[in-house]
C-alpha cells in the first residue's frame, strides 16, 4: 500500500525504514521525519503491528507518526512487497528500534516476514543495514546474534546517548543518536553539531 507522496529529485535515493516493537520509537519518528524531508531521499517504510502498539504507548501517536513521512508503506505481511525482493534497488536499511525477537530472525537468516525477509535480502545484496537493537541487560543469546549479524554484515548500532555535546533536553539526545544513524548510510542532516564543530544555532 502507498501512503503520502512526498517531492524527490530525477533520481532519488531509495532508504527502507523498518520499526519493530521495542522501545524506542522517538528514534524511529524522527529518522522518518528527517528522511522523509531530505530531497533526494525516496523513503520506504515497514511498520510491524507491535511497533504500533509501542507507538502509542511512548508517544501517544499512531503509526502514521512515522508512515506520514514515507513515499510507500508496506504491510509486514507482504512477502511480496518491492523491498522483498534483491532486484528492487535501495541504498541501505535501517530497523529501528530493533526487537530481541527481529534481531534474532535476521541474524538467522528467517524470513517470516517483511521486515525479516527485507533484511535478508538487504545483507545478501551487500548493501548497507543498520540494526538499533533496544534492550538492557543482554544475554548471552541476544550478544551472539548481535555478533552474527555484524559478521553477515549489518553495523549494530545500540541507541547510546552522547553526552560530549552537553544535551540540554531529551530531544537533544535523541537527534544526536539519530545523525550518527543516518551518518552510516551518508544522508546529510543538520540535527546535531559533530565533535569539534561549533554547536548549531
Amino acid at each position: 500500500m502507498t501512503s503520502h507522496a512526498v517531492h524527490h529529485t530525477e533520481s532519488p535515493r531509495r532508504i527502507v525504514l523498518a520499526v519493530t516493537g521495542a522501545s524506542g520509537m522517538p528514534y524511529a519518528a524522527t529518522l522518518a521525519r528527517v528522511l522523509g524531508q531530505t530531497p533526494d531521499i525516496e523513503l520506504h517504510c515497514i511498520v510491524s503491528a507491535a511497533a504500533g502498539e509501542v507507538l502509542r504507548l511512548e508517544t501517544g501517536d499512531g503509526a502514521e507518526a512515522i508512515t506520514a513521512h514515507a513515499h510507500a508503506v508496506y504491510s509486514q505481511d507482504d512477502i511480496g512487497a518491492p523491498p522483498a525482493s534483491g532486484s528492487w534497488q535501495h541504498s541501505g536499511m535501517i530497523v529501528c528500534p530493533c526487537s530481541m525477537a527481529s534481531l534474532a530472525a535476521i541474524a538467522t537468516g528467517m524470513g517470516s516476514n517483511l521486515i525479516h525477509r527485507a533484511a535478508d535480502v538487504t545483507l545478501k545484496e551487500r548493501r548497507p543495514l543498520v540494526l538499533v537493537p533496544r534492550e538492557t541487560p543482554l544475554n548471552r543469546i541476544h550478544m551472539e546474534n548481535m555478533l552474527r549479524a555484524h559478521d553477515a554484515g549489518a553495523t549494530i548500532m545500540p541507541p547510546s546517548p552522547g553526552f560530549y555535546l552537553k544535551p540540554q533536553s531529551v530531544t537533544a539526545l535523541v537527534n544526536h543518536f539519530c545523525g550518527r544513524v543516518l551518518d552510516m548510510l551518508h544522508v546529510p542532516h543538520d540535527l546535531s553539531a559533530r565533535w569539534g564543530d561549533e554547536t548549531p544555532s
